[in-house]
This record gives C-alpha cells, sequence and structure tokens, in this order.
C-alpha cells in the first residue's frame, strides 16, 4: 500500500488553522492540526511527518524553533513557513536555515496547495534517492565500488584482508573520493556485516547535539527529554559506527569516545552506570590529521586508537581511467531513477571529463552525470548539459599542449574543427552555429588550411 503523506500544520489562529487542515485533508493527506507551537514540538518527536507547516510567530516555541528541531531529528522532510507581511524578511532567513518556502498572509488556497505539493515531491524524491543508491550500492549483500584502477583494487584487496581482523580503522582522501562507501565495504566484508552500520558527521553538529548523537541520554536528563534515548554507539553494538570528519570532533567528546574505546562502555547523559558495548570504529578525515596533532586540536592518544590501519583514497584526478567507467555507472543510475531512456555520454563530453581535475572528487562527477541527464531529451548527454564552468573548459583545452597556452588564432582553428564536426560537415550549419556568414566561413577555413583540394 502507498505511503499516505503525512501533513503537521501548526499555526495559533484558529480560524487560518482550521482552513489550513480542511484544504490538506481534501488534497488526500493525513493532516495533524495543533495550535500551539510546544505540541507542535512534541508531536514532531513522538511521530515523522513528510511535511509540516508551521506559522512563523507563535507564543513560547516559534516557528523558527520548530524549523530547528525538524532539521535536528529528519534530515529529509520538508518545512513551510506561514507568515504575516511584516516577517518576510524573518521568512527568508528561514529559508536559508532549511525551510522549503514561505507562504505570506492573507494566503491563497491554491498558493498553499502548490508549494505542498512541490515539497511532497521533494520529499518523494529524496526517498527514492535513497532507496535506488542503497540499491545500487550493495551487490550480493555487499557494497559495490565501481573500479578498473588497479591501485583502488588494491587498496580494495587491503580492505578485504583488513576486514575480518576487526582493528579500528583511519580513512583519509579529499571530499567525495568515497570514505564513507570503503568503511561500508570494509563492514560488509567483515564478521560484522550482518550487524548494523552506523555514519555520522562529526563536523555537522553543535558540541551538545553530537553528544547526545553519540552516547544518548536518559529520560529527564534535561529539559524536553521526555523518554530516554539510545546514542549511535550504543545502537552500533555488534556492528560498525563510521566517524566522518572525526578531526572536527570537540576536545571534549574526544576524551569520552577514547574512554569508549578503551573500555568498550558507554555512559549516557544522565545516566550512572555505563553500558557494555561491542563496536568497531572506522573514522575519517579529509584533513591532515597530524597537522591537527601538532596544533593541539586532536588528541595523540585517539588517533593511536583509531589509527590502527591507516588507508588513503586517492583523489579522481590520480585514476583518470575511472571517470568513464563511473560515469556510465552514473548514467545508467539516473537514468533508471528518472525514468528517461538515456545511454550515452558525447565524445566532447567524454573528453572534457578526462581533461578535468574534480575537485569535488567520485562525488563532484556524479552530479554532473545526474545534471546531464535531467537535461537531456536526446539519449545522449551533449556538451550542452554540462554545467557553465565545464563547457569554459572545453575552450580552454581544446589546443593546450605540454602546458603551453594556445593562441588566440589556435583557439578559433580548433574551435571551427569541432563545430564543422558538431555539423556534420555541413558549412551551412557550422556557419549558423558560429553566428558568422558561409563566405566569412570560407575565408576562415582558406586562412587555416582547411578548406577542401
Amino acid at each position: 500500500m502507498e505511503h499516505r503523506v503525512k501533513i503537521l500544520i501548526a499555526d495559533d489562529e484558529s480560524i487560518a488553522l482550521k482552513n489550513l487542515v480542511n484544504v490538506m485533508q481534501k488534497e488526500g493527506y493525513a493532516v495533524t492540526g495543533t495550535l500551539k507551537g510546544a505540541q507542535a514540538l512534541k508531536l514532531i518527536e513522538e511521530q515523522r511527518f513528510d511535511v509540516v507547516l508551521t506559522d512563523l510567530k507563535m507564543e513560547k516555541v516559534d516557528g523558527m524553533q520548530i524549523l530547528k528541531r525538524c532539521r535536528e531529528l529528519y534530515p529529509d522532510i520538508e518545512v513551510i513557513m506561514i507568515t504575516g507581511y511584516a516577517s518576510v524578511q524573518t521568512a527568508i532567513q528561514a529559508i536559508k536555515k532549511g525551510a522549503y518556502d514561505y507562504i505570506a498572509k492573507p494566503f491563497k488556497l491554491d498558493e498553499v496547495r502548490r508549494v505542498v505539493r512541490e515539497a511532497i515531491e521533494k520529499v518523494k524524491l529524496k526517498k527514492e534517492n535513497a532507496q535506488l543508491r542503497e540499491q545500487l550500492e550493495k551487490f550480493e549483500g555487499k557494497v559495490k565500488i565501481i573500479t578498473q584502477d588497479p591501485a583502488m583494487h588494491t587498496l580494495l584487496e587491503t580492505s578485504r584482508q583488513i576486514a575480518p581482523t576487526d582493528c579500528n580503522i583511519l580513512l583519509s582522501g579529499e571530499s567525495g573520493t568515497g570514505k564513507e562507501m570503503f568503511a561500508r565495504y570494509i563492514h560488509f566484508n567483515s564478521a560484522r556485516g550482518a550487524g548494523p552500520f552506523f555514519a555520522i558527521n562529526c563536523g555537522a553538529f553543535t558540541e551538545e547535539l553530537l553528544s547526545n548523537e553519540l552516547f544518548g541520554h536518559e529520560k529527564g536528563a534535561f529539559t524536553g527529554a521526555t523518554a530516554g534515548k539510545k546514542g549511535l554507539i550504543e545502537m552500533a553494538s555488534g556492528g560498525t559506527l563510521f566517524l566522518d570528519e572525526i578531526t572536527e570532533m570537540p576536545a571534549s567528546m574526544q576524551v569520552k569516545l577514547l574512554r569508549v574505546i578503551q573500555e568498550k562502555e558507554v555512559l549516557r547523559v544522565g545516566a550512572t552506570k555505563s553500558l557494555k558495548v561491542d563496536v568497531r570504529f572506522i573514522a575519517a578525515t579529509n584533513r591532515d590529521i597530524n597537522d591537527a596533532i601538532r596544533s593541539g586540536n586532536f588528541r595523540q592518544d585517539l588517533y593511536f586508537r583509531l589509527n590502527v590501519v591507516s588507508i588513503r583514497i586517492p583523489p579522481l584526478s590520480e585514476r583518470k581511467d575511472d571517470i568513464p567507467f563511473l560515469s556510465y555507472y552514473f548514467l545508467k543510475k539516473y537514468a533508471a531513477l528518472m525514468k528517461k531512456d538515456i545511454r550515452e555520454i558525447s565524445q566532447e563530453v567524454m573528453a572534457v571529463l578526462m581533461n578535468y581535475d574534480f575537485p569535488g572528487n567520485v562525488r563532484e562527477l556524479e552530479n554532473i552525470i545526474e545534471r546531464g541527464v535531467a537535461l537531456s531529451n536526446s539519449g545522449t548527454i551533449e556538451m550542452a548539459h554540462l554545467p557553465e564552468d565545464l563547457k569554459e573548459l572545453s575552450i580552454r583545452t581544446f589546443r593546450k599542449k605540454e602546458g603551453k597556452i594556445p593562441s588566440l588564432e589556435e583557439q578559433e582553428e580548433s574551435y571551427i574543427k569541432w563545430v564543422l564536426k558538431e555539423a556534420g560537415g555541413n558549412r551551412t550549419a557550422a556557419a549558423q552555429i558560429l553566428g558568422i556568414d558561409r563566405v566569412s566561413l570560407w575565408r576562415k577555413l582558406k586562412k587555416y588550411g582547411l578548406e577542401e583540394g
């Protein structure tokens, strides 16, 4: 049975709330309404909604607090702000902090329906992406890492060898190289493969939130702790916990984590008794961890505990042979997701990709191919479907050889050759693309020795 969309509406004006609830119910959604922001917070903590509509200005608990809590608990849900004209600037600030959109009072019901529909579509797309990613990343119960690079195959072999040893591992590499994928690969190739795998970015939370996420809390440990909560360390017992951006972890958290690793037990916030845990830790960083140690930002004793085995994942610029391999993998992935019959990447596009350094690594390549699939209607990803900076790169690199920057005439000659090729040798079509008449094109061809016989 298809999931029925759940919507929470919080507005302290009873007439506005009643109208919104009625409209959303007529659209077929499962709607919960409340006049109080505090009650909305309680509902959010008790159950998961797909979309939240909240008035920006309410007593005690306002829309910004509701947005903040939604982002903390459920990053994938969408929050829509309802605001009066005087608060539009605040609503725009809310969008910058993660709100999907805002609706100004007095609102038009058609506008409300449209914004909610669009938010729901975004939520559904996120879910489909997550499901497809999970399906494509696993192969016979294991993570599938796409590569044909010899150095990467050596790393995978090393990973398979150390996976059963149960030792802690430190992964290093630039952002977007696939450190979490490697962590999952090690997990699924270990004796813990049937156990849980959890991942957390240590740089994405405040110290208080990170402590709560990792260690959990007891009921009544702080205001709002209406029930006990297991932390990720406790939940990962019997499996693996991946700590991304470990060098961003606050010093106080480093001390607590060191104790967990040494004593194999965790103490929830507000608890008086520790709980035994059995967790393998895989940490990762995109920084030079030795610099962090020398500057006093990272504990050396924790480094020794985590760095039993160290693996450096090379950037995509060091394994260019993987670019076509990965490009077609992502093409197949997003063509299936978007239900589009796109099977090819033009030679010109592939040439540009091969000449690009990819500062964002595999993640950036994936985004480029996803964009190309979204824009293409021809069955092939063409130059027109690339981001503007990559289109510019294609012109800059036409004739660049051995580090020599080409002259303007060399650039023009190369560009004319390329346009002629794209036009299938048709000079009239090529002239139109170049924005010149056929006679001017003939003169340029003669100048560069490109005219026929």
